[in-house]
């Protein structure tokens, strides 16, 4: 192998010291050492423990005494992970990858005494050690980058055969990898976290709107009742236009509460074991006469919920099926569960109008209604609400078709069909 020189240089300073810190390295670059002095304990650096073991396997198949996994800035040089010695910390002039970092490729010497690059190296001369057989690989990242080396050395001199040099750059390559997969798994727990915090936020706006809107709300339908029980309002004009305002208002009303009610969802569930039928039981209640000479079955079944968003979808659910009857044919809804818990599905058939199946998605969507003749009128946030809580217990919804007419919602927890 020829040690020709590349363009591959580290990161200068600061910016090289921001993409260790990306990378979970956390090495302390503090004072530099000067060039000479003793080295120092390195400072722990966070690395995953699957470099130590990678550290092992380099020294095993070059058939080495030591090996390490170092980090090279531009001055300072640290070993964040080291077998058959303690990780130290140096000048970056000092080290032997120091010298040949920059190479961009593998670099094998046979004995360090015999070769002018090293021979006068602290490391190699007595001061600091006694190497004689050395060889590094650079880690780059996938832009290229240099973040440090891959090095075996022995107090011995030895060589590298073709397979093993091959054998050394493969595991290098797995230390960018277990590097990049720290990376990666930084990044997304910071945008989980900037998730939650947008969502806890979100929480709060709507809570503080809904809070605004039903103070001038409800005194809009206040005054409209009291308009329309004036005797010299309820003749005329005057009466139906006040009677337009209050169904105005309490549909407004009715949308902010529904807002508010989706903008909850898809925070932190509970799954907590819950029997169907007593859910069942206070969704029915809680629509109260809505749902009067309505037949609601439920075959009872144990499933892990959250008990007060499983309520929610069960209702939204029933008060659809409710909302969206065939004329002259009595609501039925019949709810069962099926599965294994953590894992089951939610199955609530009605025989009702149902979805033309090319609204499927669209109806999921919120403020979307099918604003078909003889609905009801209605906010469109229902489906969405239900597709929401599916989402925050790692399930989703899907629609079918139920036997005989009418429409099947399925509604899939912790897993199911993609």
């Amino acid at each position: 192998m020829t040690d020709q020189v590349s363009e591959r240089r580290p990161a200068r300073g600061s910016v090289h010291a921001e993409l260790l810190a990306q990378y979970g390295l956390g090495v302390a670059l503090g004072e530099v050492l000067p060039v000479g002095s003793m080295p120092q304990p390195a400072a722990p650096s966070g690395a995953p423990a699957a470099l130590q073991n990678l550290v092992s396997l380099a020294v095993q198949l070059c058939n080495a005494q030591y090996g390490a996994i170092n980090v090279i800035t531009e001055d300072e040089f640290h070993q964040i992970a080291a077998l058959g010695l303690e990780p130290l910390m140096c000048a970056r002039e000092d080290s032997l990858c120091g010298q040949v970092f920059r190479y961009g490729h593998t670099v094998v010497v046979a004995d360090c005494t015999e070769d002018a690059r090293f021979r006068t190296n602290p490391f190699v001369d007595g001061r600091f050690g006694a190497v004689r057989f050395y060889a590094t690989t650079p880690l780059l990242t996938t832009e290229g980058v240099p973040l440090g080396t891959l090095c075996i050395f022995d107090e011995h001199p030895g060589e590298l055969t073709e397979q093993q040099a091959a054998g050394l750059e493969t595991l290098a390559a797995q230390v960018v990898d277990v590097l990049d997969l720290q990376l990666r798994t930084r990044q997304l727990d910071a945008t989980v976290s900037e998730l939650r915090r947008s969502n806890e936020l979100l929480g709060e706006f709507a809570g503080r709107i809904s809070h605004d809107l039903r103070g001038p709300l409800t005194n809009v339908v206040g005054l409209a009742e009291l308009a329309e029980d004036e005797p010299a309002l309820q003749e005329g004009p005057a009466g139906t236009y006040f009677k337009r305002i209050g169904a105005s208002a309490l549909r407004m009303s009715s949308m902010v509460e529904n807002l508010l009610g989706y903008s909850r969802v898809g925070g932190a569930t509970r799954r907590d074991p819950v029997s169907l039928a007593e859910v069942v039981s206070a969704a029915v209640d809680d629509l109260g006469h809505h749902v009067d000479g309505v037949r609601v079955t439920v075959d009872d079944f144990t499933g892990h919920a959250d008990r007060e968003q499983l309520r929610v979808l069960i209702q939204n659910l029933v008060a659809n099926a409710v909302a969206y009857a065939r004329p002259g044919l009595p609501p039925s809804v019949h709810i069962t569960g099926s599965g294994s818990p953590p894992f089951w599905r939610l199955d609530v058939a009605d025989n009702g109008k149902g979805i033309p199946e090319e609204d499927y998605d669209r109806v999921l969507e919120p403020l979307v209604r099918l604003e078909r003749e003889g609905d009801p009128a209605g906010t469109g946030i229902g489906l969405a609400t239900c597709a929401r809580i599916a989402q925050a217990h790692d399930g989703h919804l899907a629609f079918d078709r139920t036997p005989g007419g009418g429409l099947t919602v399925r509604v899939w927890f912790g897993s199911g069909p993609g």
